[in-house]
């Protein structure tokens, strides 16, 4: 069954479309749908609860099932990979391309679903990710560092990119000089574009905030020389050089905050409120259009896991006690 109406879809030139995965919100969360002559790929695919509406879009512009060649989540986390063994299964010639910390997870996803049910309870979690279901191991294609596939005569190339977590890649496309970049290029949502353009915050989420080798990531990113970076947080963004320069100084603010306050006795809430008023004198500086008001209702979410992120961070700095 489809939903009654679509969801949103910005098409990009070099047959790429961004279409909305329906989380929580309009513009918080998108997939992209890749063409390469008759075949097609989506490149993250949200939850399970996303799946009907990809669905639909492929039948509204008369694409089959049968023509997925490739699912590819960045990385495994639920709210981009949460609907692959659904989408798998509806779409028989697909393949799967997963890193290869992640495989195991999409293979046998027992631990992702206890995880994420320990975390927001059983009614919580089939209301958030619905139905998480395994996939073949015969479907699934490894992707290790440099791997390049071959997309009907479309080349990705793909490349570990720790910093937001251990089992995140990004693909490169040749074609559009893109990354396709997950959580490793940070957020950027649409609404909060001012005439300075896009407002980029770093995604710290636990457990594998690791800021070293996030800068290392970055540094791969510009050596290709991008012309855009394509976010599942949200979108196309393009004046790459600039966005990398402000997402490392967030990495670094970040760190600073976090340490300031490691020993306060409020560290959860001080470390929250540090976040968000940094994030909104960002937009401020920024000229962002939206008010705090409503700045604060769409961070919300994103800056209590950041600081959840940053407490394990924190806390993986303390050294171990002797023996």
């Amino acid at each position: 069954m489809f939903p009654a109406k679509l969801p949103a879809v910005i098409d990009y030139p070099d047959s790429i479309s961004c279409i909305d995965t329906e989380q929580q919100r309009t513009g918080l969360a998108c997939c992209y749908l890749v063409q390469a002559g008759n075949q097609y790929a989506f490149i993250e695919c949200g939850t399970s609860l996303s799946v009907p509406g990809l669905k639909a879009v492929l039948a509204e512009r008369g694409i089959g099932l049968d023509q997925i060649a490739y699912v590819i989540p960045t990385h495994v986390h639920l709210d981009h990979a949460g609907g692959v063994g659904l989408l798998m299964k509806d779409c028989p010639n697909a393949k799967l391309v997963v890193h290869p910390r992640g495989a195991r997870h999409l293979i046998d996803p027992s631990a992702l679903i206890a995880g994420a049910t320990a975390v927001y309870g059983p009614e919580n979690m089939a209301a958030m990710y619905g139905e998480i279901l395994p996939v073949a191991e015969e479907r699934v294609i490894v992707a290790d560092d440099n791997y390049v596939l071959d997309f009907n005569g479309r080349k990705l190339t793909f490349i570990d990119s720790p910093g937001h977590a251990r089992h995140h890649f990004s693909i490169w496309d040749a074609q559009s000089r893109g990354w396709f970049t997950g959580d490793t290029f940070g957020l950027s949502y649409r609404l909060f574009d001012g005439p300075n353009g896009p407002y980029l915050m770093p995604t710290t989420t636990p457990v594998q905030f690791e800021p070293e080798a996030w800068l290392k990531t970055i540094s791969r990113y510009l050596a290709a020389d991008p012309a855009y970076m394509f976010l599942t947080h949200y979108g196309r963004v393009d004046n790459v050089a600039q966005l990398a320069a402000d997402l490392g100084g967030g990495i670094a603010m970040y760190q600073s905050i976090a340490l300031h306050l490691a020993d306060a006795p409020d560290r959860h809430a001080r470390i929250y409120e540090a976040l968000m008023l940094y994030s909104l004198e960002e937009l401020a500086a920024n000229a962002s259009p939206v008010t705090d008001d409503v700045a604060r209702e769409w961070l919300a979410f994103d800056i209590e896991l950041n600081t959840q992120g940053l407490e394990v961070w924190l806390d993986k700095q303390k050294p171990k006690p002797a023996a």
